[in-house]
């Protein structure tokens, strides 16, 4: 089989030492993900194609086309079977086999491009084609204008090929053909459709990953992140960075003025990936920002929180609503990801600012110790996204308990304001009040000898923290979650 693999429009109007570049790098990148198919896949190419000619016999067809289709910069992938030029009448054996049933009862055009010296012209084969196609065959009737079926044949010197089934690529540039960006992904809805426009823009990524709520949470985003990585951006590789963010959380909250918790983990996110980024030569940030989704994202607010970084901050999603993004998220395969991600519900204030000042924010933050941003930068941990899912543990199953015995230890793990606005009350167990973002440091404290329930409003963060714990080797942690 032979397929015929033309740009995206985009790149076929680049300037020519710009253009030859941006194909080098198409060929690069389909070579690297098919040669994983077959070794002896062959890809070759021009200034305006790639040609790919896969063994006949090996069943790779579909797998091949498919491969094609989530390579970013591709416009079209051409089916092509090529033949011996021997005279025109064999052009129309050929077209009548390949075509005369798909032409039945609909308008078709016969198009012939030529390379070489030949006896005919273009136009002649088309009408000889076209006739024998009329004489074999059924259809409605040649539309030369808007054909319902086109016949595209194309010789070159003393060969020929007639184009079959044609399929839609992504679009986009070819990837690494622009510059490399840090993704910020999360693993829910937005990140990972932004991190898919961003490779389908031609743009390399690493992603970086603040964990807020623990193993659980880190084997979710790894998951979709390597997925993502796999369908569309193999063909080069990336970095998972994940960097504790608890510290800085339990910080935000102990320093700072609830109303601008939000816009200041934001700002500390930046802050970190800058740092971060410039160390892996990237010269962006991508984030999943979408205008006046979540209070933190008023452009007055975004515009506060890009002043932490001297990088420049790409949001794809900016304009987005949020059916737009799952739709996407569907189509590209990441909607059952995000689905089921747990959703982290630490940092949520009660009256937040959307139109927070820069000045205030920036007298809130010099309130932190700006040391604990810094250990949090340190002990980032950095997987290459191909060994992602070799290094993911499977987070460890957390009993829950409905109704907890009487000698059961109840942590309350809400933020205090929470626990002030609608107490814990219970009749006989004892019920400690440790804010997550000290129960790593609390924990070791506590009498081992007791069985200790961990206890949310939602129940998401004491599931995280729990698994944590138990990944940890405490095995005397489970979750409280009253029946409702």
């Amino acid at each position: 089989m032979k397929l015929l693999i033309r740009p995206a429009a985009e790149v076929a109007i680049k300037s020519k030492p710009v253009r030859r570049q941006q194909m080098r790098h198409l060929r690069q990148n389909i070579r690297k993900v098919l040669s994983r198919q077959d070794s002896d896949i062959q890809v070759d190419g021009s200034w305006d194609r790639v040609t790919v000619e896969v063994p006949d016999g090996r069943g790779l067809s579909s797998v091949v086309i498919d491969e094609l289709m989530r390579i970013p910069g591709i416009s079209t992938i051409q089916e092509i079977a090529v033949f011996p030029f021997v005279s025109m009448d064999d052009v129309a054996e050929k077209a009548v086999e390949a075509f005369a049933d798909r032409i039945k009862g609909q308008t078709f055009a016969v198009r012939v491009r030529r390379h070489g010296e030949h006896d005919f012209r273009s136009i002649d084969l088309e009408r000889h084609v076209g006739g024998a196609l009329m004489q074999a065959s059924s259809p409605l009737g040649v539309n030369l204008k808007a054909p319902q079926v086109e016949v595209r044949i194309e010789i070159q010197d003393d060969h020929y090929h007639i184009a079959h089934r044609k399929h839609r690529g992504l679009g986009g540039y070819p990837l690494g053909s622009v510059e490399t960006v840090m993704t910020l992904v999360s693993g829910g809805f937005d990140s990972s459709v932004a991190a898919y426009l961003m490779m389908r823009r031609g743009l390399r990524s690493h992603f970086l990953f603040f964990n807020l709520g623990g193993t659980a949470h880190e084997v979710g985003v790894r998951q979709v992140t390597h997925y993502i990585w796999e369908r569309y951006g193999s063909s080069h590789g990336a970095k998972f960075i994940s960097v504790p963010f608890d510290g800085v959380i339990g910080e935000i909250m102990r320093s700072v003025n609830h109303r601008h918790w939000g816009v200041v983990l934001k700002r500390q996110m930046l802050k970190a990936a800058s740092i971060i980024a410039r160390e892996s030569n990237a010269v962006g940030l991508v984030t999943g920002d979408a205008v006046a989704q979540v209070s933190s994202q008023t452009l007055t607010n975004l515009n506060v929180v890009d002043r932490a970084s001297d990088e420049v901050v790409l949001r794809p999603l900016i304009s987005m609503d949020k059916e737009t993004i799952i739709r996407i998220a569907k189509e590209i395969g990441t909607e059952p990801y995000a689905r089921t991600m747990p959703e982290y519900c630490g940092v949520i204030s009660q009256k937040p600012a959307t139109r927070a000042k820069l000045h205030r924010v920036e007298e809130d933050e010099a309130e932190m110790d700006a040391t604990v941003l810094q250990q949090a930068i340190d002990s980032r941990e950095e997987t290459p996204v191909a060994r992602l899912l070799e290094t993911t543990t499977t987070p460890e199953e957390v009993e829950l308990v409905h109704t907890p015995d009487v000698n059961d230890v109840i942590i309350d793990v809400r933020h205090p304001s929470e626990g002030e606005q609608s107490p814990l009350k219970m009749t006989n167990n004892e019920v400690l009040q440790i804010p997550f973002y000290e129960l790593n440091q609390r924990i070791e404290s506590l009498p081992q000898g007791k069985q200790y329930l961990l206890y949310c409003d939602r129940g998401t963060m004491s599931r995280m923290h729990a698994g944590h714990l138990k990944a940890e080797g405490h095995t005397n942690i489970k979750v409280y979650a009253p029946a409702s």
